[in-house]
């Protein structure tokens, strides 16, 4: 089986399943630009340990359940399922791969999939007909541990799981509230200066440089006020990660409501044939 890329899909808001946008029309045609997986592991900004008792856990329900973990927005979208089957099987694989590292992680059987998770997967795999099993990040834990994370997934990668991280490129729910942009508006410089430092430093393979953009790019807390949206960027990075660098491919960059960059990655050998 041809060794997959791992991903790194900016989610945005939840209206994306809904609403048109650059974004979404990408996300809706990338899985046919995919080799098919036969499970896809995703590692959501919205599922963290360090809301649930500082422990990473990974999803073994056969059937996880849709949460629509949000509020106030329209009954359509809670009307929506993705009734994809879990995985139990790979759900032990990587509790034993990252055991394996000295990274800790238990098997949570009722745990279903967040926002972060069918949203996007939503629109790449519609027909939810790919088995799902979702990975908790710990945004009490650093960047370079969510590296070391994906690093001990890579195998995965040659056993027809695609492993995605889902967060956001930016993500400052504040000044996004408090602007109120149109879905159309056009980044400002604040964000543009971010991403585009962020996507140099990922074709210049500087991989520490990326693991610290919050702390060392242009208005990188401005973005980031909180890690947990960037972390699964790093996840996907170390998954991603071959003998020779990274190989990062920016496949997508557009943004909704002006502030929420939409910057879509891929990592690893064939990246950029994307």
């Amino acid at each position: 089986m041809r060794r997959l890329p791992s991903l790194f899909l900016s989610h945005g808001s939840p209206m994306m399943a809904l609403e048109p946008s650059p974004a979404r029309d990408f996300l809706a045609g990338l899985g046919a630009r995919l080799p098919r997986p036969r499970a896809t592991l995703v590692v959501s900004a919205h599922h963290d340990a360090r809301f649930e008792g500082g422990q990473a856990t990974v999803t073994a329900s056969p059937a996880p359940p849709t949460i629509h973990d949000f509020g106030n927005f329209p009954q359509a979208l809670f009307d929506m399922r993705y009734p994809a089957p879990g995985d139990p099987a790979l759900a032990q694989r990587v509790v034993n791969l990252l055991a394996a590292q000295g990274l800790a992680v238990a098997a949570d059987p009722d745990r279903g999939l967040d926002h972060g998770a069918w949203v996007p997967l939503s629109l790449v795999y519609p027909k939810a007909d790919i088995p799902v099993v979702q990975l908790s990040i710990a945004s009490h834990a650093p960047p370079e541990w969510h590296y070391a994370l994906g690093r001990a997934l890579a195998p995965l990668r040659d056993e027809g799981v695609l492993l995605i991280g889902s967060g956001s490129i930016t993500h400052n729910l504040r000044a996004l509230f408090s602007a109120r942009l149109p879905i159309g508006a056009p980044a400002p410089a604040w964000v543009t200066g971010f991403t585009d430092w962020v996507a140099g430093h990922m074709a210049a393979d500087a991989v520490d440089e990326v693991l610290h953009a919050v702390e060392r790019a242009p208005h990188g807390r401005d973005n980031h006020p909180t890690m947990d949206h960037i972390l699964p960027l790093f996840v996907a990075m170390g998954a991603g990660t071959e003998a020779d660098g990274l190989h990062a491919a920016r496949l997508h960059a557009s943004t909704t409501y002006g502030l929420l960059a939409m910057d879509v990655y891929a990592f690893g050998e064939g990246a950029a044939r994307l």
